[in-house]
């Protein structure tokens, strides 16, 4: 198993099956002889076969020993850490590994899907079995104490993606790689950002991504898509504390190397940051009336997802555009017409045809060329049918599942999809490799014969789905 690809894992695929478990209201003094005859740091303690709490050599140190308690009037269950902390054996590793710095424990205790226990999993476990990985990168984020050292991870992201790329990684579980590492420094942020300057912060608020970061679907190119929903009945000083807070944390992100958006999507600006209700609004106006703008606006808000503070608004957001598009699908039309615009660049005889001005002579741009038209129609598609949340895989997997899309047009789809993203990812390398600002635009020379045979696949797989959307949105009936 290669060290890079053992961050996505399941956890059940390397935790240890064999767990020494004991009583609740067993003796202490009886555990800590068991883990000492069997050489173990942790006894899992159950009650009536179920799961309840850990106990190990550390609490035996840090609350009985240090504490002067005598060991022999005390149960298990006097010094055992509960509730016990647990991860599902088919989630990943780098889900566990989080979890553990984040809860500050070295172990974790893995259960099947009825809830189970199944294994455990230590962190020495994982130190052992790989040499080099996003983990210790991941720990350094959540340990990180201040924006300078942020800054210094933050390019450190840049520098392993840089580095798994080239150990043969595949090129989605790269991005997802990316996707949260950046989501955890951006967290890490804020929770630094409000302690220091803002500790009397109203908790009444969401820090939610969207567009590509919402999808977790970021390559190099990271500039910002985020805003603010907060609750109605915010008195003006906490508005003025929120406003105080977000034009700090904009700034200062942008301060440890992530790129402002360009059009200004951003928490820091008013039209970015609203309460619940005036985001319902905001949201009306754009549905019923789909000018390039609002459907611009639509689109990237459309995929929110909550990265910190109350995650019920992000539900109720949804939900409201859901019920929205169910009554009024003009919105949908039209967003699916701004895709069809985005013709993908082949001539007339089906070869890829490259730009010829200069300074992007005999490049295209391949976000432009497809990628954009896949995750924008699936994104309708997906809104049409009801599906709200994931990524551009998981929502065409979503419209495979609600019959929607043919197995053969979802896998054909989601290949195009992502060897395109990979090209991307390609474009953006060969950028940095030249001492270039990270670029989507890919020179056709720096394809081989069978890379380019490929390529010519997935614009066609990209032209076909344009053809479906036009008849799956009627719109030839539009004008």
């Amino acid at each position: 198993m290669a060290a890079e690809n053992i961050f996505f894992t399941p956890v059940g695929a390397i935790c240890r099956r064999s767990v020494m478990t004991c009583p609740t209201t067993q003796p202490l003094v009886e555990a800590a002889a068991r883990m000492r005859e069997h050489n173990i740091s942790s006894l899992v303690a159950c009650e009536d076969g179920d799961p309840r709490g850990i106990v190990t050599d550390r609490d035996l140190r840090n609350k009985v020993v240090a504490q002067g308690l005598e060991p022999r009037a005390l149960t298990v269950a006097e010094v055992m850490n509960a509730p016990l902390v647990t991860i599902g054996e088919d989630e990943y590793l780098f889900e566990a590994l989080f979890l553990m710095s984040r809860r500050r424990i070295h172990r974790l205790c893995v259960v099947d899907a009825d809830g189970r226990l199944c294994g455990i999993l230590t962190d020495s476990d994982v130190l052992r079995l790989q040499s080099r990985s996003p983990q210790q990168l991941m720990l350094e984020i959540e340990e990180a104490a201040s924006a300078d050292a942020l800054r210094v991870l933050h390019k450190k992201v840049e520098e392993l993606a840089v580095h798994l790329a080239g150990s043969g990684i595949e090129t989605a579980d790269l991005v997802r790689t990316v996707a949260h590492l950046n989501d955890r420094i951006l967290v890490r942020l804020i929770e630094l950002v409000r302690r220091e300057r803002h500790p009397a912060l109203t908790e009444r608020f969401a820090f939610v991504v969207l567009g590509s970061e919402g999808r977790q679907e970021q390559t190099l190119v990271t500039d910002q898509d985020n805003a603010i929903i907060h609750a109605d009945d915010l008195s003006e000083a906490e508005l003025s504390g929120l406003r105080a807070f977000s034009e700090d944390l904009i700034d200062t992100l942008i301060g440890i190397g992530v790129p402002p958006c360009s059009g200004g999507i951003m928490a820091k600006n008013e039209a970015w940051r609203r309460s619940l209700g005036g985001w319902k609004l905001a949201l009306n106006q754009w549905l019923s009336t789909p000018t390039p703008e609002n459907i611009l606006s639509g689109s990237m808000f459309f995929d929110l997802r909550t990265l910190y503070g109350e995650r019920d608004y992000e539900r109720r957001l949804k939900a409201h555009i859901t019920g929205w598009l169910r009554a009024n699908k003009l919105f949908l039309a039209r967003s699916a017409a701004n895709v069809i615009r985005f013709k993908p660049p082949l001539s007339f005889f089906g070869r890829i045809v490259a730009d010829k001005q200069e300074p992007h002579r005999g490049t295209i741009d391949i976000k432009k060329a497809g990628i954009f038209a896949i995750t924008e129609g699936v994104k309708a598609m997906a809104l049409e049918a009801g599906i709200v949340d994931g990524g551009t895989r998981e929502r065409i997997a979503g419209l495979a599942g609600a019959g929607v899309l043919s197995g053969k047009q979802a896998d054909d789809l989601a290949a195009a999809f992502d060897f395109l993203v990979a090209l991307r990812l390609r474009a953006q390398l060969l950028a940095l490799e030249q001492g270039r600002e990270p670029s989507n635009r890919l020179p056709l020379d720096h394809l081989n014969r069978i890379e380019t045979g490929r390529l010519k696949l997935a614009l066609e797989e990209v032209k076909a789905f344009q053809n479906f959307l036009h008849g799956r949105f009627q719109l030839a009936q539009m004008g």
